[in-house]
């Protein structure tokens, strides 16, 4: 039987109803909630928001370490993730799908490696593709079986929040290649492929990010556009969950 993670963020802190809830800790201390089970056919779900139940955990202070060590307790078999991004490029409006090819980095001062105390041990992980190319292209194939329209290809820029991005460091980014600005795709995909998971994120655009557009953001329209962007996700996901099921 398959053994599936789902990373929940901003929108998606809640999947169903679960047969079981695992209550973990490890070396890192707790994850940002206990890791809801669901049982499909011919597959095992594992539910965590990354905010938290109660969407009270800022991107900048998740235990992103508790959080991929306790998926690799339990020992799943891969990691999707979902993440709210702000569209950089004119193709990402607010409302679309992304499947991610590329990141870059620009936080700081986030726990970002198993491998930080010299007692730890050392892991140089290969990270030319930041995720996974087999499960990115199984999100694909999904999404046209559902019916769901997804860019690809795309390159996530990782702000360290949680203040939204100026101008300026939007015209960065966009100078540097990218196309969505988020915050929480790093270090968890870096952890994910140190801990030996295949990873890989469905990016949902809640807005334009700063200076795309003129108008300045606004939270309402934010949560009223991932309320209905979330609805495609859970379709893409779904779809993704009988193609996992139909190999196994």
């Amino acid at each position: 039987m398959v053994r599936l993670g789902l990373i929940g963020g901003t929108g998606l802190d809640h999947w169903g109803s679960p047969v079981r809830s695992h209550a973990l800790e490890g070396p890192y201390g707790c994850p940002s909630a206990g890791l809801a089970e669901f049982q499909l056919d011919g597959l095992s779900l594992f539910f965590l928001p990354r905010h938290g139940l109660h969407h009270d955990i800022p991107p900048h202070a998740i235990n992103y370490r508790a959080n991929i060590d306790s998926f690799r307790q339990l020992k799943v078999d891969s990691l999707i993730a979902i993440n709210a991004v702000g569209g950089i490029s004119p193709r990402h409006i607010p409302g679309s799908l992304a499947i991610p090819d590329q990141l870059i980095d620009y936080t700081w001062g986030r726990e970002h490696s198993f491998s930080l105390d010299a007692a730890d041990d050392l892991a140089h992980v290969e990270f030319a593709e930041p995720f996974d190319r087999h499960l990115h292209n199984g999100l694909v194939r999904a999404a046209s079986i559902a019916g769901v329209d997804v860019e690809v290809d795309a390159c996530v820029a990782v702000s360290q929040g949680p203040r939204l991005e100026t101008a300026a460091e939007i015209r960065r980014f966009r100078q540097d290649g990218c196309d969505l600005v988020g915050m929480t795709s790093m270090p968890e995909a870096a952890l994910a492929r140190e801990a030996g998971l295949p990873y890989a994120s469905i990016c949902v655009s809640a807005n334009w990010a700063a200076g795309v557009q003129g108008d300045p953001i606004s939270m309402d329209a934010i949560r009223t556009t991932l309320s209905e962007a979330m609805i495609k996700v859970r379709m893409l996901l779904n779809a993704y969950f009988r193609e996992c099921s139909n190999v196994e």
